[in-house]
């Protein structure tokens, strides 16, 4: 049981790293980092469908078999993140034109909100890691990844809607990571309610399911259609079929 808690904290802890990622995209030049974002995107969509596709659904397959209840846990997943975007006006900030899409009187609280929902988000991610490593590693592993590749994007929209918002580079960094580092409070909770409730791992995984499936296809494919142009679009399939590819050279491993 120590080295699920090693494995997931250390992962989580990864994935709050990368809010400081902001660090780097400063000296980015503009342009270059627009096309970067949008290749990042893509990979974020193969990874997070391949993360269900071939390790998600095969071991709930393995483990309850073809029958409705995994159907239900899956679409219940997909709602789930679908109210709580709703509810707290969710908007993945992974293209840079999210700076000027957010023009309104007060933009200091659209700042402090972006923050909060950011920090839920994350939340919810430490619960769905630390609950895919209670199953078994390669898909802690493969969940960690695929988490990993859809946060960097959204972690480059969020620093520069907080500097929209009149945030210094500091505070905004700052902030930023305070905000990630709720991922670590997400999985310490799943892991002590997964050693005490009996069947949590195997309830939540496919809820994981739902909710990557709900990003990839509403929050992360409506970005890239943004993006026109035929030598993008081949760029950006490309970059789906990679992230994709990941998750299948992650079964090698096993």
């Amino acid at each position: 049981m120590s080295l699920i808690w090693l494995y997931s904290l250390g992962s989580v802890i990864i994935i709050s790293l990368i809010s400081l990622i902001g660090l780097f995209t400063i000296s980015i030049n503009r342009e270059w980092l627009y096309k970067i974002i949008y290749f990042l995107v893509a990979l974020a969509v193969g990874a997070l469908l391949g993360d269900v596709l071939v390790h998600i659904l095969p071991e709930l397959w393995v483990e309850k078999g073809h029958n409705l209840s995994v159907s239900v846990y899956i679409f219940a997943g997909f709602l789930i993140f679908f109210v709580i975007e709703k509810f707290l006006r969710w908007h993945h900030s992974h293209g840079l034109e999210s700076e000027e899409s957010h023009h309104h009187d007060d933009v200091k609280h659209v700042g402090y909100m972006s923050l909060i929902s950011d920090g839920v988000h994350n939340l919810i991610d430490g619960v769905l890691i630390g609950t895919s490593y209670m199953i078994s590693v390669e898909i802690g592993v493969a969940t960690t990844i695929a988490v990993i590749l859809h946060e960097i994007p959204q972690e480059i929209g969020d620093f520069g809607l907080l500097l929209h918002a009149g945030f210094s580079r500091r505070r905004a960094l700052f902030f930023n990571f305070l905000s990630a580092l709720t991922a670590v409070l997400g999985t310490i909770i799943a892991l002590l309610i997964g050693t005490k409730a009996s069947g949590f791992a195997e309830s939540i995984l496919p809820i994981t399911a739902g909710g990557f499936l709900y990003i990839a296809a509403a929050d992360l494919v409506p970005e890239l259609h943004k993006v026109s142009g035929p030598a993008k679009s081949v760029v950006q399939f490309f970059g789906v079929v990679a992230g994709f590819a990941v998750m299948v050279l992650l079964l090698a491993v096993e």
